[in-house]
């Protein structure tokens, strides 16, 4: 079943900065420590970088977005963000823009942690292969990426450690025409463990 934050997750695509590497999603924007936009872009790590969060939006309100310590709107309109972005943006391919411009969601990235029902569980691998399985038959989208902690401190449940990660889970989901990677949270988390890197080429 979708939670209120899977949906969210949704709607945030609308704030996602791609950048140059395969298969894996990350979220920026909560952690002053986490280093800057164009910092995270660079490594080289990540299909996909989701600004996190957008707490405001719809109902003809003024959008609202959340970047922690990164940045305050109501004070300098978050314009130091700008060469960031464009750092990121500068060996994109625009078609890729345009093929996402046509519909409404090509990529969705589930929240597969803090969710029991669809999370990992120490020894069950088949619950989050079920909840898997339910998502990629019902959502009429392009990728489906597998929504994970980059780190246990991260989060209060659902961690896979990245060994088991490579050897277990993925090749479970990896024959999924939807499957599209991984996605995880956060930069922050992610600079703490290397979860990225390690999962990288099993991706």
């Amino acid at each position: 079943m979708a939670s209120q934050s899977s949906i969210v997750s949704l709607m945030l695509f609308s704030l996602v900065v791609a950048c140059n590497a395969g298969g894996i999603a990350i979220y920026w924007g909560q952690n002053e420590n986490e280093g800057t936009l164009a910092e995270t872009c660079a490594t080289g790590n990540y299909a996909f970088v989701n600004v996190a969060f957008l707490l405001v939006f719809g109902n003809g309100q003024t959008p609202v977005l959340n970047l922690a310590a990164h940045c305050d709107l109501s004070i300098n309109g978050c314009t130091v963000l700008s060469s960031d972005i464009k750092a990121c943006q500068a060996n994109l391919h625009w078609d890729d823009l345009a093929r996402y411009l046509k519909g409404f969601f090509d990529y969705v990235w589930f929240q597969f942690y803090n969710n029991p029902p669809c999370q990992y569980t120490q020894g069950a691998l088949s619950n989050h292969e079920d909840a898997y399985k339910q998502w990629t038959s019902s959502i009429p989208v392009t990728k489906i990426f597998l929504g994970l902690p980059a780190d246990p401190q991260a989060v209060g449940s659902g961690f896979i450690l990245a060994s088991y990660l490579s050897s277990n889970v993925l090749p479970a989901i990896k024959g999924s025409s939807k499957y599209g990677g991984a996605m995880l949270w956060s930069k922050y988390y992610d600079d703490l463990d290397r979860y990225s890197s390690t999962i990288k080429s099993h991706i």
